[in-house]
């Protein structure tokens, strides 16, 4: 009877949350591993492509996410690791928990939770990059210029994103005069495969009128650190990301590959608690337990099914 009851307990804790491990320390404690400082860039995917893509309208990323994901982890799943347009880098995704300033005038930072971001670098990541490139979708946006991780600016807006398919887009708008020159508004949208419904979560101003897609693209996932969750623990998921699109039609991707930073090396090391498989075009990104990784996989091919572009 009690080892009934028991099991009951156990189903009932994995329904609550089915990302629980324990804890990262003691995950590395048990493998004999040291933690290296936080953020951990679990695993990073690079698509190297045969050419840029000029005149560059539209980047479109599917993402699967096989599970619900609790909003005590700080878990970052980024089918727009770096990217670069005419030079100027960019990355977005969803996050478990968004945060920022509540509007222009505000440096109170607010946190809400599950969401989606956008985010650019000026050109140098030195010179500052102010709220002006920002335009929000709606009251309840998040926005932020700050220069800790380099000079940027962001948009960021709740979004209940759960088990599910998803596509991160971003889509050439409108262009303006900015500063004595042409500027480009690029807005970010997150599409819902299972209801088909479509959010704009902000758009951000880039300097220029017509754009070059550089002949990569990358994708992440990462545990991060909050000052609401300074320690996350480290979520049981898996996450597979699509073929990458530009301007509609799929890229001429020339090979794709995995990364996994080295844990001894600190800053932006990360424990070994993830592997990348090739599964058919996509790449799935499952997260795991803490363990000891060959060092000859720490970069490795993935042989994705050929799209024709």
């Amino acid at each position: 009877m009690l080892r009934v009851i028991f099991l009951s307990l156990l189903l009932i804790t994995a329904a609550d949350d089915p990302c629980e491990q324990p804890t990262p320390q003691e995950m590395a404690d048990k493998v004999g591993v040291k933690l290296p400082p936080s953020p951990w860039h679990v695993a990073n995917i690079w698509w190297d492509f045969e050419m840029p893509t000029d005149d560059f309208t539209s980047l479109e990323m599917d993402v699967t996410i096989d599970r619900d994901v609790p909003e005590k982890y700080n878990l970052y799943v980024s089918p727009c690791g770096i990217a670069k347009i005419n030079g100027l880098q960019f990355y977005g995704g969803l996050q478990t928990n968004i945060n920022g300033w509540a509007d222009k005038e505000s440096r109170t930072r607010v946190h809400r939770g599950l969401g989606a971001i956008f985010s650019r670098w000026s050109a140098d990541k030195k010179t500052k990059i102010g709220l002006e490139h920002v335009r929000v979708a709606a009251d309840d946006c998040l926005m932020e210029s700050a220069g800790y991780e380099g000079e940027f600016a962001s948009v960021r807006r709740p979004y209940v994103w759960k088990k599910g398919k998803y596509t991160w887009s971003i889509t050439k708008g409108d262009t303006i005069d900015h500063k004595d020159a042409r500027a480009t508004w690029f807005t970010c949208r997150v599409k819902e495969h299972a209801t088909g419904t479509t959010t704009d979560i902000g758009s951000l101003l880039f300097e220029g009128e017509k754009f070059q897609f550089w002949n990569r693209h990358s994708a992440f996932v990462e545990v991060y650190s909050t000052s609401k969750i300074p320690r996350s623990n480290i979520p049981l998921v898996n996450i597979t990301f699509g073929w990458p699109r530009l301007n509609d039609k799929p890229a001429a991707v020339k090979k794709a590959s995995a990364y996994y930073p080295d844990p001894t090396k600190g800053s932006p090391g990360s424990p070994d608690c993830a592997n990348v498989k090739a599964v058919g075009d996509a790449c799935v990104v499952e997260v795991g337990p803490i363990f000891k990784r060959d060092e000859a996989q720490r970069r490795h091919p993935l042989l994705i099914e050929k799209q024709s572009p």
